[in-house]
């Protein structure tokens, strides 16, 4: 029954995902367009533990650990060249 809901769990992040992406071509404005990258990489993480969960291996979690240091890195590098024109100061 916990693989079902896992592939079921993991469909609708699959959805999830198509939908930030066309958010992200489609995008209004580069603010939107840096929402929908987060929230992608957000979604990727969460891929990724509900298929370390239904492969039983630990070692999942760390590669979701390490993707969401350098999304968290790379939106407040974004964040700031949007603010300022300029990364390293």
């Amino acid at each position: 029954m916990l693989k079902l809901a896992l592939l079921l769990v993991s469909g609708m992040v699959c959805l999830a995902l198509i939908m930030n992406l066309w958010r992200l071509i489609q995008g209004p404005d580069l603010a939107d367009r840096i929402l929908a990258l987060d929230t992608m990489y957000i979604n990727s993480i969460a891929l990724i533990i509900i298929f370390g969960m239904y492969m039983g291996s630990p070692l999942y979690f760390e590669a979701a650990l390490l993707i969401a240091l350098l999304g968290f890195v790379s939106t407040a590098a974004l964040c700031k060249y949007l603010l300022r024109g300029d990364i390293i100061e």
